[in-house]
């Protein structure tokens, strides 16, 4: 890792000049540039003391910053084939974010897998056809029709159903990742 460009960085992040960071850890502004040139390196304490003043700790200042996608491709997309339902996970990875999207293809007569009560939250929006939430917990069923939206939270054990004769089409996200 390169220390001296994590401190400018930092320093540059929080609108500071070498002067004001020097004079906020006691330090000469002669060495904090040549820190920030890797021409010296700190001691653990001095560079306790500079991360403290640009508002990290330890680790925040060591954790390593990617580049991660944000727009994602059909090449991108993980499909899986079942006997009555196609489900595309539309962002890689997801079970590393905090919510996890879905496009469900369910058939006639199938329903999606069954949901255990867990602490989170469940939105989604049917694109084509009709499904119905089948609520196991308070022993519901509430239909959802093409254009019509879902909100539940994770608190009850629940599947989706289509008892139409047409195939069902649903955008499903879960907060955190349950599939």
């Amino acid at each position: 890792m390169d220390i001296g460009n994590r401190i400018k960085q930092l320093r540059m992040k929080n609108g500071l000049t070498l002067e004001e960071l020097a004079d906020r850890c006691e330090l000469s502004k002669g060495f904090l540039s040549q820190l920030e040139r890797n021409i010296s390196s700190p001691s653990i304490s001095t560079l306790e003391d500079i991360i403290e003043v640009l508002g990290v700790n330890m680790a925040g200042f060591f954790k390593e910053e990617t580049n991660e996608p944000s727009v994602f491709t059909n090449d991108d997309f993980y499909v899986k084939e079942n006997e009555d339902s196609l489900i595309t996970w539309l962002v890689p990875n997801a079970q590393k974010n905090e919510m996890e999207p879905i496009l469900y293809e369910l058939e006639p007569g199938s329903e999606t897998f069954v949901v255990q009560p867990y602490e989170g939250e469940e939105f989604g929006y049917v694109l084509r056809g009709k499904i119905t939430l089948v609520n196991t917990s308070k022993d519901e069923k509430i239909d959802i029709r093409k254009g019509e939206t879902f909100y539940l939270k994770g608190n009850d054990e629940h599947y989706f159903v289509n008892e139409s004769e047409r195939i069902a089409k649903f955008l499903w996200i879960c907060t955190p990742p349950v599939f």
